[in-house]
């Protein structure tokens, strides 16, 4: 089924904007918005920009449905990682870009934005029973019956990025409470770019997400009910131990996760 929904994606060239792509083809007429340029795309389609200068990547955003803003610096695939990312970087991709690609979808009259967040907002419970056992692996001293983490709980970042990743929720707030925008916020897990789980990393192996996993999740929030204006769902596989909880994302958008990093491992890299 083809949907010619005109969508924009930001970051396309990454790791989750490789995992998204070929679902978003298939199903939508694609734009994308870089720096660089996208490979495999038509110049038309191909928008280049800062998206810290609004003047810059506001003529991508016409004639848009929605926006799937992936961009971002200081996630595990980035030049220096999660917990060495500059502070001055981060404030020019996550805090001003991010601001940017909402004004820019508000002023262009974008239906909905779906906002790349991240798992690592969570992060500072995995030194917290059974979250701490699990991600080191020890699950021989996981008690028998335990809570996994629901995206309504407190919130608990460990670095700049993490939290970059809750000012861009919490400014999606901000818009859907005062203008007509939607803004769905997925925090997704560790999606690598050849789409499996690491070896012998039971942390990695917890919070991970398939290609085809988190496309479905992209693509639910994309076409998701006009009731649906605002909402954080986890980005998660049916991993063995996961400890977020995916449920709230089959409750309202139908998605139920189709892989486990347990499928993956002892494949060859």
């Amino acid at each position: 089924m083809t949907d010619r929904r005109r969508v924009l994606v930001t970051g396309l060239g990454g790791a989750v904007g490789g995992a998204v792509r070929p679902a978003l083809e298939e199903r939508f007429e694609v734009v994308a918005l870089s720096r660089g340029g996208v490979e495999g795309l038509p110049p038309e389609r191909d928008f280049r920009g800062d998206i810290a200068v609004l003047e810059e990547i506001a003529p991508a955003f016409a004639g848009v449905d929605t926006v799937v803003h992936l961009a971002a610096y200081g996630g595990v695939n980035s030049p220096r990682g999660m917990w060495e990312a500059a502070w001055d970087e981060i404030l020019h991709h996550n805090i001003t870009g991010t601001r940017n690609v909402f004004e820019a979808s508000l002023q262009a009259g974008v239906r909905r934005v779906v906002f790349a967040s991240s798992g690592a907002t969570m992060s500072g419970y995995q030194s917290v029973s059974p979250y701490a056992e699990i991600t080191r692996g020890e699950y021989d001293r996981v008690p028998s019956e335990w809570r996994m983490l629901r995206p309504s709980d407190e919130p608990r970042p460990l670095n700049l990025y993490a939290v970059s990743k809750l000012f861009g929720e919490d400014l999606a707030r901000l818009y859907v409470g005062t203008t007509d925008l939607s803004i769905i916020c997925l925090r997704i897990g560790a999606c690598s770019a050849h789409g499996r789980p690491r070896e012998g990393d039971p942390w990695n192996q917890a919070i991970f997400v398939s290609h085809r996993d988190v496309a479905d999740l992209v693509v639910r929030s994309i076409e998701a009910p006009e009731e649906v204006r605002f909402d954080i769902f986890f980005g998660i596989s049916n991993n063995r131990w996961r400890f977020r909880d995916y449920s709230h994302s089959t409750e309202v958008l139908g998605h139920v996760p189709q892989d486990a990093a347990e499928d993956f491992l002892g494949e060859a890299n």
